[in-house]
This record gives structure tokens, sequence and C-alpha cells, in this order.
């Protein structure tokens, strides 16, 4: 905003600066408004004297005498009179009036006012309704960065920065969900450790107990040492219970994936796809191809299945070879599959089953960022759209094929 006021000073300085130069020059050339005159007469008089052949008789305002009287010198006409050729020559001329310059004036004047009330219009318009409401807006990314996600962002009707705020909004509101369901989730999780560690202590302490006994000699008969060897088996046991049950806990979904279950056109998914990919994938020069595709209607969430192929292309840019993706659709038992191919496949055969797992990342991904989520997650949401996701490696190339219900 600073640096707009800036500008905004320096035009106000210019426009005023052409104001002034304007005036000047016009204002000047008033003044000196006697001069033009002066060169027609002396072209005039140039061509009279070296004998051009001037027929002065339709100069209405060339009068030649050669005799004259008091008349010829009457003042009331502005004139010059010059002789040429032994003959006295009048030449009469009119000054523009101060009227017709002073109306001109006004106009360039009001023509440079007209431009000038535009421009700081203009400007005034930018700095109303575009930087200042992006100046308050500013401060927002920083506030969530901070993790300040309780104070809403007001909404506006701007035209240009409505939806945007709208969204940040709905960001924010998402942020702050999901920070409370994950707040919620370590609760639920460290409460259940607390019970099972305390449920583990019981057990455990018997088979300290059994042991000692056992160690210092307490059980002589066999039958009883059996016995208690029964029972420190029991009591493994139990703890074992226990520990699945942590695992089991420790595997459940961490992530918080909400879909909006309903219908969507293929055309609206493919739209979106090739919006973003097209030019992204020109740019690293990756040949990039959608197949034909009879355009029907799905059962899902839209943003979600949008979220899905996109994860596959990523996964695929990534571990390819950058040489071609492309899409492909199918009908199979009511169901559309949407398949995405890249060359260059890296994946061994035996880390095929593995790459929906969570936190799963085979050898082919030492070299490259990543936390192994991307295709979980996408199993994860086709599962939620009554949907699957299946891979598989054929001559080199990895696909991925995503199938959908029609709906």
């Amino acid at each position: 905003m600073k640096a707009f006021n800036k500008i905004f000073a320096v035009v106000i300085i210019v426009i005023a600066a052409v104001f002034f130069a304007a005036n000047a020059i016009l204002l000047a050339d008033n003044a000196d408004n006697g001069r033009p005159y002066r060169v027609e007469i002396s072209r005039l008089v140039y061509e009279m004297e070296n004998g051009s052949a001037l027929d002065i008789s339709a100069c209405e305002y060339v009068t030649a005498v050669t005799e004259y009287g008091d008349g010829f010198y009457n003042s009331d006409s502005d004139c010059i009179i010059r002789e040429i050729n032994g003959k006295l020559y009048r030449f009469d001329y009119e000054a523009d009036s101060n009227a017709d310059r002073s109306e001109f004036v006004i106009t360039v004047n009001v023509i440079l006012g007209v431009m000038a009330a535009v421009i700081i219009a203009v400007m005034l318009y930018i700095r109303v309704k575009i930087l200042k409401p992006f100046e308050q807006l500013s401060d927002v990314p920083y506030e969530l960065s901070k993790g300040n996600l309780t104070a809403p962002v007001k909404e506006t009707k701007n035209r240009f920065f409505g939806r945007f705020v709208w969204g940040v909004d709905m960001l924010r509101e998402n942020m702050e969900q999901q920070k409370e369901r994950e707040l919620d989730l370590q609760r639920d999780r460290k409460m259940l450790l607390l019970s099972l560690s305390h449920d583990i202590k019981t057990p455990l302490s018997a088979i300290k107990l059994y042991s000692k006994a056992l160690s210092k000699g307490l059980y002589t008969s066999a039958e009883k040492q059996l016995e208690i060897a029964e029972n420190i088996n029991s009591k493994a046991d139990e703890i074992e219970g226990y520990v699945s049950q942590i695992i089991t806990a420790s595997k459940e979904d961490f992530l918080s994936l909400d879909v909006n279950m309903g219908e969507f056109y293929i055309s609206e998914l493919v739209t979106r796809i090739k919006q973003y990919y097209t030019e992204k994938l020109s740019l690293i020069k990756t040949e990039f191809s959608v197949g034909s595709y009879t355009d029907c209607l799905l059962s899902g969430d839209t943003d979600r299945s949008v979220e899905v192929v996109q994860n596959i292309i990523e996964n695929a840019i990534k571990y390819g070879d950058g040489k071609s993706i492309d899409i492909s659709f199918s009908e199979e038992d009511g169901c559309i599959l949407i398949a995405v191919r890249n060359s260059g496949c890296t994946l061994k055969d035996a880390d095929l089953p593995h790459i929906f797992d969570s936190f799963w990342r085979g050898e082919n991904a030492e070299n490259e960022k990543g936390s192994g989520l991307g295709l979980y997650i996408c199993r994860q949401l086709m599962h939620k759209m009554n949907g699957d996701i299946f891979a598989e490696i054929k001559d080199g190339f990895m696909c991925v094929t995503a199938v959908f219900e029609k709906a």
C-alpha cells in the first residue's frame, strides 16, 4: 500500500506538471499571436519583388496605389505599408481574437481535467476495491501458520476477493475442525494407552512373582512347577492380547477423510485434470494424453475424485521416467475404470502389494521426498465412495486404476 501511495503521489505531481506546462505554452503563444502574419507578408513582398505573377486583386487585404492620400495611412486598421518596385502596398491583417484563444485554452484545460479525473478515479478504485481489501487479508495466512484458527475471516461482497475470502474462511474452519479431531484422537489414544498399560501391570506382576518363586526353588514338585509354567504362559498370552490392541489402535485410520457423496459427470473430472496437468506436463517435456470416453454420471465426491486422480498422476510424475503419462477409460460390471499409466516403472513386483499401505515406501523412493501416504489416501477415499483402486506392472509401465460406480 505504501508503494502504491508513492505512485499515486507521483501521478498527481505529473498531472499538475502537465497542466502547468500546457497552460504556459498556450499563454505564451497567446502573447505572441502577432508573429505569424509577419511571415506571410514577408513571403508576399519577396515574391512581388522578384517578379512573380501575383494577382493581388484577389487579395482582400492588399492595396496598391500610385497616388495616395491620408486615407492610405488610416490607422483604424492594423496594417503594414511596404514599397515594392516603386509602388506602395498596404497589407491589412487581423490577429486571432483573444476570445477565440481563451475558448481554445478552456477547451484544452477541460480535456486535461477530464483525463486527470479519470486517471485519479481509476487509481482510487484500485486502491479502495483491490489493494485495501488485499492488505486486510495479507495477515490471514500468517495467523493461520501460527495456529491462530479461532478468529473468523470477515466476509465481504468484494467482486475480486469475495470468493477468495470465503475460501480462506472455509480453509480456516477445516483446519480448526481437523485440529479438534486430532486433539480428540490424541486424547482417546492416550487414554487407551494408559488403560492398557495399567491392565498390563497385573499379569506382568504375576509373571514376576512366579518367576521369582521358581528361581528361589519354592516349588519343588514337578506338578507344581508345571502349573506355574502354565500360569506364566497364560499371563504372557494376556499381555500379548493387550499389545495386539495397542498395535490395532495404532493402525486405525488416523486421517480424517470426509466424503460428500453425490453425482458428477466424467467430463467434469477430466476437465479439471486437463486444466492443471496439460500445462504442467508440457513444461517438463512429458507427453500427456487423455483417451476417449463416454460421458456419464458417476457416484462419489467430485473434489475427492479429482484428489484421487491427482495423487495417482503425482506418483506417476515422481516415480516414472518422465517420458509419457496417459489416462484411459473403460467400463466393466456397471463401473467406470479410470487408469493412469506412466512409462519407466522402477517398482519391483514384490513391492506391488504394499503400495497402498500407510507410510510404506519402496526401494525406488529412496531419493524422493514423501510420506508414503498418497496411495493409501487414494484407497481410503475410493472405499468411502464405494469404489476401489488397484495397480499392476506390465511391460515396464506402471498402471494404477481407480474404479468408480456409475450413478
